[in-house]
């Protein structure tokens, strides 16, 4: 249907030219291609406007002079504007005798139009148009204006001149059924949008699905894997979240971290460069691998995060690794001091530490504690942080790579030595505080040997009761239903084994949920069947510990072993030597005095 006049041999259109490549602008629109439109440019065309750029019909065909002269910029936007009155319904293609619409309609038509072209820009826009409109949708402005007529300034809105820029005709049964114009601009906008905030967002790439360019946050982490060796192989595990919904919705002002699910939360709206990124990534890397949330013990989870964060910068700014924003936490007077050091300092001034303010803003720490989506699947995360530093190091040393602060190549080395497991500990505590009873022989309990020999008397070996009684330990165990069975079951286990290969023969056991339950001596390999969960809400177990300090026939030199799993009501006091069994992750509501020991 389209079409133009043709040029001599050789010589250039530059009319057409032009309009070509409006019509490419609007055609690279996904929401304004959406909509199904032809073009009509035979030189005899009726409906072509004689003073303006473009007419379009209800047949959904625009409608411009091959001769008519405007840049690019210019056929963009009154294109643009044509297929929208196609889209907003303004040109509906029907059967039947068509009215065409009077002045005011027209107007408001067109201001509708041009309104939303200012917030969904194609093109470049008129000098002589308004650069504001009035609020309303067609018909409500039409009606205004039929009553007090259409201001000046919004007569000439359209792109025809001085003439209607849309034209009503008779849609015929041999066309077929009239196309939804109004759906499709609608559908494709939609998506539009959605498309727009998911990139906003760092969903996605671009519009059209094209690979763009990298970010300056993922260049910043591509720059560890290839030039910085001490944490290239932590970069190379570690998964980058760029998701402003999901910065927005968890508080995340720049960044924060999650060891466990090995990544690295970011705004993606805010404006860093590479260097900044560099600094930002390497220290929410150095969070994670040094283990900064395992670390911190019973101490307050925000003070701590904050004395890591002063540790970590300033050897970062040391190493010169990237820039450090604006506004991180950082002091030359904490040089050389160790995050536990650190935090001995700050805690005694809690109303100004309260005002500091972690990568992740004021207030919260960026060490999560807990992974903001679904766990990753790692075989051994702790071995990977482990190893990935420690041959960071060994790569950084042999390749003389920059100068590291002695802190951090000391912590990297203490982590490249496996923690000792919690049962082993726990052995440690029982070859040092209960200790094995030592065995007498004496003639008057005949060796069981003797039957063999009836000739030669030998002494029998037996344990006196004041040696049993040295050598035993109590147990606090907490039976409320908040208690984990396997928790239960693995501690038990532990003490059975340890107290069986020590020769001692029982202990003093004490029940307590709300109330203690004294079950008195139990046999070592007995108390796992004498445990009963009784479910009644929190537990209280200082009367347990009180019961056992005051009881005539527990020894005063007697180790007490607590098992709980830290969801206590009360803060206890112990006066002897005592530990403590809860789950990896739990925390006990107060100050342990005695070590604790986390079952994993």
């Amino acid at each position: 249907m389209s079409g133009a006049r043709a040029k001599g041999p050789g010589k250039r259109d530059l009319a057409q030219e032009a309009f070509d490549a409006g019509l490419g602008l609007v055609r690279a629109n996904p929401a304004l291609n959406a909509v199904e439109f032809d073009v009509c440019r035979r030189e005899n065309c009726e409906l072509a406007p004689r003073d303006g750029l473009v007419r379009v019909d209800s047949g959904a065909v625009l409608h411009a002079h091959p001769d008519r002269r405007a840049d690019p910029q210019e056929w963009a936007w009154a294109l643009a504007h044509a297929v929208l009155h196609l889209g907003f319904g303004h040109v509906p293609a029907a059967k039947g005798t068509r009215e065409q619409p009077d002045r005011s309609e027209l107007a408001a038509r067109c201001v509708v139009v041009n309104r939303f072209l200012l917030g969904f820009p194609v093109g470049r826009t008129p000098d002589h148009l308004p650069a504001a409109y009035p609020d309303g949708d067609e018909e409500r402005l039409a009606a205004h204006w039929r009553r007090d007529g259409v201001p000046a300034v919004y007569e000439r809105c359209g792109t025809a001149g001085g003439e209607a820029d849309l034209f009503l005709q008779e849609w015929y049964a041999c066309y077929g059924q009239p196309p939804d114009h109004q759906l499709a601009f609608a559908t494709a906008l939609t998506r539009t949008v959605s498309a727009a905030m998911d990139m906003a967002a760092g969903r996605r790439d671009s519009l059209d699905g094209k690979p763009a360019p990298r970010r300056p946050w993922e260049r910043a982490l591509g720059w560890f894997v290839s030039s910085y060796p001490l944490l290239g192989g932590i970069a190379s595990g570690i998964t980058l979240v760029a998701d402003a919904e999901l910065a927005r919705a968890h508080a995340i002002s720049v960044a924060a971290v999650d060891a466990a699910a090995g990544e690295i939360y970011i705004n993606p709206l805010r404006q860093f460069d590479e260097e900044e990124w560099r600094f930002v990534l390497a220290h929410e890397m150095l969070h994670a691998a040094l283990r900064h949330g395992d670390r911190r013990g019973g101490r307050d989870p925000f003070l701590f995060n904050v004395a890591c964060d002063f540790v970590i910068n300033g050897w970062l700014e040391e190493m010169r690794v990237g820039t450090m924003p604006e506004g991180m936490l950082y002091d030359k007077d904490l040089a050389g001091l160790s995050a536990e050091e650190v935090y001995d300092r700050i805690a005694a001034d809690l109303r100004r530490v309260r005002r500091f303010a972690t990568p992740r803003g004021k207030g919260a720490g960026d060490i999560l504690g807990a992974p903001l989506g679904p766990l990753r699947d790692h075989v051994d995360l702790d071995g990977f942080y482990r190893r990935g530093l420690a041959q960071g190091l060994d790569l950084h040393d042999r390749q003389e790579r920059g100068f590291l602060p002695a802190g951090l190549v000391q912590e990297i080395r203490a982590l490249s030595h496996p923690p000792v497991p919690w049962d082993a500990r726990l052995a440690r505590w029982f070859d040092e505080f209960v200790p094995s009873p030592a065995p007498l022989r004496s003639y008057a309990r005949p060796s069981r040997r003797q039957a063999s020999t009836p000739d030669i008397p030998r002494a029998g070996r037996y344990f006196p009761p004041e040696e049993i009684a040295r050598c035993t330990f109590g147990v606090v165990l907490d039976t409320s239903g908040s208690m984990d069975r396997v928790l239960l079951g693995k501690a038990l286990g532990a003490i059975a084994s340890y107290a069986e290969v020590r020769d001692v023969p029982a202990a003093r056991v004490v029940f307590c949920d709300a109330a203690p339950h004294d079950a008195g001596y139990v046999p070592v390999t007995e108390i796992a069947g004498r445990v009963r969960v009784r479910g009644r809400g929190g537990t209280v177990l200082q009367p347990g510990i009180d019961f056992l300090q005051r009881a005539d026939d527990f020894p005063a030199t007697a180790p007490i072993l607590v098992i709980t799993d830290g969801w206590c009501d009360d803060v206890l006091r112990v006066r002897r030597e005592h530990a403590y069994l809860i789950p990896q992750g739990a925390r006990l509501p107060f100050t342990a005095r005695g070590p604790v020991f986390r079952v994993s």
